[in-house]
């Protein structure tokens, strides 16, 4: 009897044992895909930088490089060009495409200048010569409308709303003048400020040089007994 006991209890602690290995062995063979996985990445991520670090000599003999010089260009040169003549700081950055936009908004803006100050003046004048009633001065005549005489001035209502529309009309050809210069002064702002801006993105390295790179990483275990592994995407751009 006591040796069948002792034989149980050998065999209990043996089958613990047993059963000890046998967790501890699953556990290092469930770790030994991200081993290889990890060696595998690691060995493949050597064998590229080596071909690349072949290939750059070869490369650079082959077909050498020179390197470009690039003009760095100023923006006080390019403000102080459109300052001077608008279009000329443009011409300094070589965008040579935005001188014609820029001369076409110019000449607009003159036009308009040139359209309602000429009718300005003309209502103006003839504003004037209606309230003065100058015998020798009725440049109002030709802003009568079509159906209507000098006669029909007589009448006090008709001469009440015809003084009214000249009025009204001084001010909205002197409203749009003033617009009109307001806009070519912003064409003329807006002409040093885009010398001043290509001038200075000039400098930057605007390249499509943008790749990827993958790499394996361990992962530190926090609060847990287990470690891991990774991949690490690199963007250089």
């Amino acid at each position: 009897m006591m040796s069948w006991k002792k034989s149980s209890i050998y065999w209990t602690k043996q089958n613990r044992n047993y059963c000890t290995e046998d967790t501890v062995l699953r556990q290092k063979v469930n770790k030994l895909p991200i081993l290889f996985m990890f060696c595998w990445l690691m060995a493949s991520n050597n064998i590229f930088s080596q071909q690349d670090t072949l290939r750059l000599p070869v490369d650079s003999v082959l077909t050498p490089e020179k390197p470009k010089k690039k003009s760095i260009l100023s923006p006080h040169k390019a403000s102080f060009y459109s300052a001077i003549l608008p279009g000329l700081g443009q011409a300094y950055n070589r965008k040579y495409w935005k001188i014609p936009i820029l001369y076409a908004g110019i000449g607009a803006m003159g036009y308009a200048i040139s359209f309602n100050a000429k009718y300005y003046r003309g209502y103006k004048a003839a504003y004037r010569d209606f309230i003065i009633k100058d015998p020798n001065n009725k440049s109002y005549l030709e802003f009568l409308p079509t159906t209507w005489t000098e006669e029909d001035l007589e009448n006090q209502q008709n001469a009440t709303w015809f003084e009214s529309a000249l009025g009204n009309k001084k001010d909205y050809y002197r409203r749009y003048r003033d617009l009109s210069f307001i806009g070519m002064a912003l064409i003329y702002v807006l002409n040093l400020v885009d010398a001043s801006v290509d001038a200075h993105l000039s400098s930057f390295d605007i390249s499509d040089d943008l790749s990827i790179k993958i790499d394996p990483v361990i992962v530190d275990p926090y609060q847990s007994r287990y470690s891991g592994a990774g991949l690490k995407l690199s963007f250089n751009f």
